[in-house]
């Protein structure tokens, strides 16, 4: 009997997905488990597999269409069965229903020389007066990015973090090999603890309520080869920061090698941004949508302070925190950036 084979909703957010190729072709034979098409969604690759054994007997889609959750992908079935030509032709136009067309770019350039300009193809250098096309995850994160300026009244808020201390025990932590400590995992640490006691951070506002994550899961920006995916480390409020460290260094690598899956990037209630490593000191950063704000870490710098009478050089880190003002004010968000410097300040936070 006749399998049809869906595009499967992979996360609770996940709408829609474009199809990145497949690992079959029609005629071939596959078992329940085995991987048939990987499609890609909210800047993951994912892999589907098959839900039945079978034979591929029709494959309705085409790499780079985008579909909604639910749409028909192939047909599976015996070796010698026959798929009802009014079957496959019901299946196209279903298809063709819940095809998602290109991503819409509300704010557009007109090019006046575009014939002239030279597109670059990959493995090709970029140079001045090129156009240069966006991937699918560009196209995702700019229309994300759009969404969140327009509909997120944002406040920002900056302050300074002495992380001497937090910066020798960082060293000595390291020095036994293993999963390195990095200033992130601190910080998540501590940033959990503040939303335990400042909830109203971790809410988003709806149209007569604000409602408030039941775990505190944060997202960590990450660079990759395409541009910028958060993958999401869950239940932080419970993980000491060696196992958070050892978590976001996991994630990291399979953000790196795009092998995250789409669980890995839902259900974040803040997001950390670290430009730090490329020397920038501080930066506002764009508010997720359905989060309530963002961390913007800056470079730790040595810098000469009062002290006694006299001066030392101390390691302060700038921290900015970008703010939805539908979910909290100004001095309750002052109040939660202010614990969050305190508690990295006292190692004590990380014993």
């Amino acid at each position: 009997m006749a399998t049809e084979v869906r595009l499967p909703q992979l996360g609770k957010s996940m709408e829609e997905g474009t199809i990145v190729g497949f690992s079959v072709k029609v005629g071939d034979e596959v078992k329940k488990g085995d991987i048939i098409f990987e499609v890609e969604a909210d800047k993951a690759t994912l892999e589907v597999e098959s839900p039945a054994e079978g034979f591929v007997k029709f494959i309705v889609a085409e790499p780079e269409q985008a579909f909604e959750v639910g749409a028909p992908i192939m047909v599976l079935g015996d070796k010698s069965e026959e798929v009802a030509e009014e079957v496959i032709e019901s299946l196209r136009n279903e298809a063709a229903a819940k095809e998602v067309s290109e991503l819409s770019v509300e704010t557009t350039y007109e090019f006046e020389s575009e014939d002239s300009a030279e597109e670059v193809t990959e493995g090709h250098e970029i140079k001045l007066g090129a156009r240069v096309p966006l991937n699918r995850v560009q196209q995702i994160t700019g229309q994300k990015m759009a969404k969140s300026k327009r509909e997120i009244p944002c406040f920002y808020l900056n302050l300074k973090a002495d992380v001497t201390e937090v910066s020798e025990l960082r060293d000595k932590m390291n020095e036994g090999g293993g999963v390195k400590v990095s200033y992130n995992d601190f910080i998540m640490r501590a940033v959990a603890i503040a939303l335990e006691r400042f909830a109203i951070m971790t809410g988003q506002a709806g149209s007569k309520a604000i409602k408030l994550a039941e775990s505190i899961n944060i997202g960590l920006a990450v660079a990759v080869e395409d541009g910028l995916v958060v993958p999401v480390i869950k239940d932080v409020q419970k993980k000491d920061v060696l196992r958070i460290a050892n978590e976001s260094q996991a994630l990291i690598e399979k953000a790196r090698e795009n092998k995250l899956k789409f669980s890995d990037l839902e259900g974040g209630c803040i997001t950390i941004s670290n430009l730090g490593a490329f020397g920038v000191e501080s930066f506002i950063t764009i508010v997720f949508t359905g989060q309530c704000s963002i961390l913007g870490i800056g470079q730790v710098t040595d810098t000469c302070v009062p002290n006694d009478g006299g001066f030392e050089s101390r390691k302060l880190m700038n921290i900015t925190l970008s703010v939805d003002h539908k979910v909290a004010n100004g001095a309750y968000a002052a109040q939660f950036l202010e614990l969050v410097k305190e508690l990295l300040e006292d190692t004590s936070t990380f014993a």
